[in-house]
């Protein structure tokens, strides 16, 4: 089997926002207690209440903004509850997820403290649900007035006198469904109302997210732009990928090739929902102003059995490391209009890049695909044509073998990103790069010998990024034979 490449290095598209590489923290699970948040007094080595193991994990693969305090759970949440001295702020039931108590321990500042840890751009999500207008207008003042006013003064008082830098702020979160059950025309006067009163203090400029569809419902977008886009800077959109139904998902280590191909074809949607999106947001903005923020993505299986339904926590495969790899080649192709993209979720949640288990933290498949593309950003996207061979389970589907993201920096260097989606099948690749004359090229490879191979806390290392130097270099043209289910990242000098 043989994929062709050609790449004109010389042909720049566009700038991959380093954005796209961004994470999402709900308080859901064991994603903020138990993952981020151990709390002061915790044997776990911490830097005030967050664990020190894993800011150390994410400032390596440069996360470059964290979404919180959701999902579903924002328009439940009431910041003033998260301020102050923690024995005084009060305990609440997380409804959406498991109904557990939380204490409120994380709040404001410690999310700006640990974005501060990780070099993060803070990214709010804002109550609109159950939350009114005053209580988003005195939190951005809270978070972002400098001088005399009573939320500023409440800031200093909670040990805080300078304001933080906010960038981005999202009114509301699936206003379609946990966050209201609205309709778009209803919804969009609402975004209209609130937006208003998200201002900008201080000097501080805030990007300002709608909430956008789920998957394709293409009206919500037209409505959205047609009747508040001039009052947007980013819409969201969401889209998980599910291999079953909604009723059983699927397992996230025990599945065929069956499942692999539907999870395959289902992740490369996603291409299909920005396209059709996008040329929806071009007709009433055709300068590509407002941003598409696909601001939570990643696969949804089965909860591991004996774990709470409510906690969502899932275990992490080669086939969730291809999804990653899916999901980033397409976000790159589109970084004319996609601004931002959050995962779903950061740790113990989804298609997380950690787990953790008390003391114990483990790495992800998932996690090392963000190591080999953090190369991508803020990158300059190249120009390049595949032909690859495809990937058929039966006769009558199928999907590509490889995809891929090419881009350089500005030191020069090209920078290649490819995967194989075959679980059985290597591919040869043949890479023409028009423009330069090839001098050196390094890789690194990501694979496994099973499709539901996966890390642990026993064994960490079972699939992990390793040197891959099986590559020639003859006229101008770079070879390699990609194993099967294979992530294949290439840094070429000349």
């Amino acid at each position: 089997m043989l994929s062709k490449i050609v790449i004109n290095a010389d042909c720049k598209k566009g700038k991959i926002s380093k954005n796209i590489y961004g994470h999402f923290a709900e308080h859901l699970g064991r994603c903020i207690y138990g993952g981020f948040w151990v709390g002061k007094d915790s044997e776990i080595p911490n830097i005030d209440g967050i664990r020190k193991d894993v800011v150390e994990a994410l400032k390596k693969i440069k996360i470059p903004v964290l979404r919180w305090p959701g999902g579903c759970f924002a328009d439940e949440y009431h910041w003033k509850d998260g301020i102050g001295p923690y024995e005084s702020r009060p305990k609440m039931i997380n409804v959406h997820w498991g109904g557990v108590i939380e204490n409120n321990h994380f709040g404001t500042h410690e999310f700006f403290e640990l974005c501060d840890l990780l070099n993060a751009e803070p990214y709010i999500c804002g109550n609109v649900g159950s939350g009114t207008v005053q209580e988003m207008r005195e939190w951005i003042e809270y978070m972002t007035f400098d001088g005399e006013s009573p939320m500023a003064n409440l800031r200093a008082s909670n040990g805080r006198k300078e304001p933080w830098k906010l960038k981005y702020f999202g009114v509301g979160n699936e206003s379609w469904g946990c966050g209201g059950n609205m309709r778009p025309e209803y919804y969009a006067d609402v975004y209209r109302r609130y937006s208003t009163y998200v201002r900008n203090f201080s000097g501080n400029k805030i990007f300002k997210i709608a909430c956008g569809p789920n998957t394709d419902d293409y009206n919500w977008t037209e409505v959205l732009m047609r009747e508040a886009g001039k009052y947007m800077d980013g819409l969201s959109l969401h889209y998980y990928t599910v291999p079953g139904i909604w009723e059983r998902k699927g397992s996230a280590t025990d599945f065929d090739e069956k499942e692999w191909f539907i999870t395959m074809k289902k992740a490369l949607r996603m291409d299909e929902l920005i396209t059709k999106h996008s040329t929806i947001m071009d007709k009433y903005d055709s300068e590509k102003r407002v941003a598409l923020v696909v601001d939570e993505w990643g696969t949804w299986y089965d909860v591991e059995p004996g774990t709470n339904p409510g906690f969502l926590y899932q275990q992490n495969t080669m086939r969730d490391a291809l999804v990653a790899g899916i999901h980033f080649n397409i976000f790159n192709k589109h970084c004319d209009r996609v601004k931002m993209a959050n995962i779903a979720q950061t740790i113990n949640v989804l298609q997380a890049v950690i787990l953790t288990d008390g003391p114990k933290m483990v790495l992800t498949p998932t996690y090392h695909v963000f190591d080999m593309y953090k190369v991508h950003q803020d990158a300059k996207l190249l120009d390049f044509y595949l032909d690859t061979p495809e990937y058929k389970i039966n006769s009558e589907e199928s999907i590509p073998q490889v995809t891929a993201t090419v881009s350089t920096d500005d030191s020069g260097r090209i920078y290649i990103s490819l995967c194989n989606l075959n679980p059985k099948e290597s591919v040869t690749v043949e890479c023409e790069i028009r423009g330069i004359n090839v001098d050196k090229v390094t890789g690194t490879i990501l694979t496994a010998d099973e499709m539901t191979a996966h890390n642990t806390f026993d064994n960490p290392n079972k699939v992990v990024p390793k040197e891959f130097d099986e590559i020639k270099i003859a006229e101008n043209k770079i070879v390699m034979t990609m194993p099967k289910m294979t992530i294949l990242g290439l840094e070429v000098e000349h």
